[in-house]
């Protein structure tokens, strides 16, 4: 680079070996400069790329008494500043609402909804009850065929086959709410 009257100048006239001159001569220090404000690599990068495409989109509007240099690490820092400032908005945000929400966050009604527990509550309890009985205990009490078998003194085979039609039964009755049922349930 000769000086920086004739860069600036050759920059706004839009020579592209001018900006791949500055670009050569700055990337790597502006961006170890950005590093000492946000520390990912990427980002640091990512903030001099939107620098470097600032000076080219702006060519046309720099004066030959600017310093190129101190112009780019100029809008490096303050980009630097902004992103760590946005960062720092974002965490409060996420902590407020955290903080006003945190009992419901924790309560699974929140996400399924007290008429939709309702709607399954009313469909398990309207299934034959042998059905119901080893439905129950095959889901919510996490018992093995052969368990559950075992207590209703009848075969494993009996009891794929109850919980096969209570599952069917419950297909039908909740179909508008299937999916997220199966979710829940991991049916």
């Amino acid at each position: 680079m000769v000086d920086n009257e004739h860069i600036t100048r050759r920059l706004k006239e839009g020579s592209e070996q001018a900006f791949e001159t500055v670009y050569k001569r700055f990337f790597a220090g502006l961006c170890a400069f950005a590093s000492q404000y946000v520390g990912e690599r990427e980002e640091c990068e990512e903030i001099v790329q939107d620098v470097m495409m600032w000076l080219w989109e702006n060519r046309k509007t720099l004066t030959p008494e600017m310093s190129v240099k101190s112009l780019l690490f100029t809008i490096v820092k303050n980009k630097c500043l902004n992103s760590l400032l946005h960062k720092q908005i974002k965490q409060r945000v996420h902590e407020s609402l955290y903080v006003k929400f945190e009992d419901q966050f924790e309560d699974p009604n929140l996400y399924i909804g007290n008429e939709m527990m309702a709607k399954l509550d009313g469909a398990i309890r309207n299934l034959p009850e042998d059905y119901r009985t080893a439905f129950t205990m095959n889901r919510f009490e996490n018992q093995t065929y052969d368990d559950i078998a075992a207590r209703m003194n009848v075969s494993s085979k009996t009891i794929a086959y109850r919980i096969s039609q209570a599952l069917k039964i419950l297909r039908e009755d909740l179909r508008d709410y299937m999916r997220l049922f199966l979710f829940l349930m991991n049916v």
